[in-house]
């Protein structure tokens, strides 16, 4: 299993108990007695740093002509929860994540804050074995070989932070939503909702969610304003 993973990742650890850690998820620690330091959740934590650190540093030397708050808004996409598990079902990661029996077939194997855990986890643990070259070279291969592209995809842009963004550089204050209309049952309601501007409606959305129709206000209200 473990050679089969090292193949998966293309690096091949001198420590391989390093490996086996940063699959430990905590139901498999807690079902086997052990005790919560066991986890992979210590390498989480490591790893999270080693991935701002690469991540911020490949944008800022990547992107020269983008200001601050540009590089900001694609290091949150590069390292959200949904990109992390995505970047670890590329290298099939939850196949070999250490689970207990009731979390794997409850699909804790494909839940996207486990796998983007152990993901973080993995770095970690590659940092410790080969050191920052060996843990920047795994982050910028399955990590952000494809950033340019992603951060270009409109269903991973945030519409609200690059309004609420133009609004304050503008001087202008917050954009309101307000949601105006709900139609449907329950289970398959549909909200409209608008943003405003100083007072002024700027753009108009709907959704199943409250926060998708308010997504679809700013994307509309960032046409309108000619930003997109």
């Amino acid at each position: 299993m473990i050679r089969d993973l090292e193949r998966h990742l293309q690096y091949r650890f001198r420590d391989v108990s390093l490996l086996v850690q940063s699959l430990k998820h905590r139901s498999y620690v807690y079902s086997n007695q052990g005790h919560g330091v066991d986890s992979n959740e210590r390498l989480e934590y490591l790893g999270d740093a080693v991935l701002d650190v690469v991540v911020a540093e490949v944008l800022f030397r990547l992107y020269v002509d983008r200001r601050e708050g540009d590089l900001t808004q694609i290091k949150s996409l590069a390292v959200s929860r949904t990109v992390l598990a995505r970047r670890a079902r590329s290298i099939d990661l939850g196949r070999f994540i250490l689970l207990s029996p009731e979390e794997r077939n409850a699909g804790g194997d494909d839940q996207d804050s486990i796998l983007s855990d152990a993901f973080e986890a993995l770095i970690g643990a590659i940092h410790l074995d080969g050191g920052l070259p060996a843990a920047r070279s795994f982050i910028e291969r399955v990590a952000l070989h494809d950033i340019d592209e992603l951060h270009r995809r409109e269903d991973f842009i945030n519409f609200k932070s690059k309004l609420l963004e133009h609004v304050q550089s503008l001087g202008s204050g917050h954009p309101k939503y307000q949601v105006q209309d709900e139609t449907g049952p329950d289970h398959e309601k549909v909200f409209s909702v608008e943003v405003s501007i100083t007072g002024e409606a700027v753009g108009n959305g709907t959704g199943r969610s409250k926060k998708e129709a308010q997504q679809m206000a700013a994307r509309d209200a960032l046409q309108r304003l000619g930003q997109i």
